[in-house]
């Protein structure tokens, strides 16, 4: 006997072409525009496969497609359901998921994808799925994803399986593609939302204070450490611990971070009583971990414990789709904080697609603002979006007047002091930590142009040879490695 699919949408021509598609397919449909209809089929047994829309009206006016899928899921708990919507937002995703849903497509949908999740559900039929979520609410609070592009669909599915659980997800993308929205994403929609979400930038953080920032420090610890001070860990507990830039986690610090992981315990800087933790742990990089792990910079256990879940991010100009609504979004937001409301016309927009946007989203956040901010024109016309990044390209060109490398020491210190929130300053002691960041490269690059020669390399640094002595010791240089 053929499968009999339920289809109820309130669209007749979407539920006439998918009840053509599922006859060639050699399956029956039964179609309706209601869900009452779709309730009294599944009361009578009727049925193998449910395909719904969202917004199904129930009867009732504040009911949905969606809402019956609690109902669907108590009297038939084995009978499959896929939720279609043109409501392709990450809330919708993650509702469809935690009410049970087998599968969420968004509209509008590639019809052989479509009729492969039926296929597939059919495997299926008969083997109960797991219950459904309770106290599911039809909207949480959750920072904005602006996007209906492909990619950006499939990154709403992962993260709507993945909000309700605690697997470790790595977040693989280019700078300003948003790698910490969607770590907040699964904060604030999973189980842990009460808790603390707290990041941070692993780039950010001289190596020799890695230590003491994850896990904190005693007082005594060392030169300057006046009182306790708690580290991320113990910031983020019972919530969500954000290791931003993982790939620039120093090897010593990449150690001791695989042993809390398998542990889930750590000591502080100082301290002698194991703390045990209950964080969830998601990374980012913009980085490839695997190069890292050959190359020997990444440790190979580390990575295959983080790398359970991997979500990349698309660069925007993999999805050209978004840049329009993603504009649009930011030109509201600029006009919400008191700049002056823009518009932009058509060709600007068809302009703005054939960008590349090096930066990612955050460029076209900063440029939006800036539009607003420096341009007087109502409707941002092509020639002011053009002038605009040419003024960036300009400015992003390489220093050659000798200040490149003070912009760079400038720009890791704003790095570094940012990720020091509100009145928190960093541990005592900062002047004696950055000095050798500097000296070691410098001194490092000094010896490999002369050869090894630390007579020659003490003349070019104006400095002499025993005071080179003592900082190749103070510095742990290896001597032998710069004069290959």
């Amino acid at each position: 006997m053929s499968p009999t699919i339920l289809i109820a949408d309130d669209d007749k021509a979407i539920c006439t072409v998918l009840a053509h598609a599922v006859r060639k397919r050699g399956w029956e449909p039964m179609t309706t525009h209601r869900g009452e209809s779709l309730m009294e089929w599944i009361e009578q047994g009727l049925g193998d496969v449910v395909i719904t829309d969202v917004r199904m009206p129930v009867g009732d006016a504040h009911r949905t497609g969606l809402d019956l899928l609690p109902d669907i899921r108590r009297i038939r708990p084995e009978l499959p359901v896929i939720v279609i919507s043109a409501q392709n937002t990450l809330t919708t995703a993650v509702r469809a998921n935690e009410v049970g849903a087998y599968e969420f497509v968004p509209k509008p949908f590639d019809l052989n994808v479509l009729l492969e999740y039926v296929e597939k559900s059919l495997e299926r039929a008969g083997k109960a799925a797991p219950p459904p979520q309770q106290d599911v609410p039809s909207e949480r609070g959750v920072e904005h994803f602006i996007g209906t592009s492909p990619a950006m669909q499939d990154i709403y599915r992962t993260l709507a399986r993945m909000v309700n659980n605690d697997l470790t997800v790595t977040v693989i993308g280019e700078s300003g593609t948003g790698k910490e929205l969607v770590a907040r994403a699964l904060h604030q929609l999973g189980k842990r939302k009460t808790a603390p979400f707290v990041a941070i930038n692993m780039a950010a953080i001289p190596r020799e204070l890695v230590e003491s920032e994850l896990f904190g420090y005693e007082k005594g610890a060392f030169t300057g450490a006046t009182q306790r001070k708690s580290g991320k860990f113990e910031q983020a507990e019972g919530g969500t611990l954000f290791l931003d830039e993982i790939g620039d986690m120093p090897m010593d610090a990449q150690t001791k971070l695989l042993r809390v992981l398998q542990q889930g315990e750590y000591i502080t800087v100082g301290g002698t009583r194991l703390i045990k933790t209950n964080v969830r742990i998601v990374c980012a990089t913009h980085r490839d971990l695997t190069q890292l792990v050959k190359s020997g910079d990444f440790r190979e256990d580390l990575y295959y414990r983080l790398n359970v879940v991997p979500i990349r991010i698309p660069p925007l100009r993999e999805r050209r789709e978004d840049v329009a609504p993603l504009a649009n979004y930011f030109l509201r937001k600029a006009n919400e904080k008191g700049l002056s409301p823009k518009i932009l016309d058509s060709e600007t927009i068809e302009a703005m697609q054939e960008y590349d946007w090096p930066g990612n989203v955050r460029e076209l956040e900063n440029m939006m603002y800036r539009l607003s901010a420096l341009h007087s024109e109502n409707i941002i016309s092509k020639s002011t979006f053009l002038s605009e990044v040419r003024h960036d390209q300009k400015d992003n060109m390489p220093a050659t007047n000798g200040g490149t490398l003070e912009k760079n020491v400038e720009a890791h210190l704003r790095q570094y002091f940012a990720a020091h929130s509100g009145d928190e300053l960093p541990p005592p002691g900062l002047y004696d930590r950055i000095l050798p960041l500097v000296e070691k490269p410098l001194i490092e690059m000094t010896l490999r142009a002369t050869g090894g020669n630390q007579i020659k390399a003490a003349f070019v640094l104006g400095i002499n040879r025993n005071t080179l002595r003592k900082k190749i010791n103070e510095l742990a240089i290896d001597v032998k490695e710069t004069a290959v």
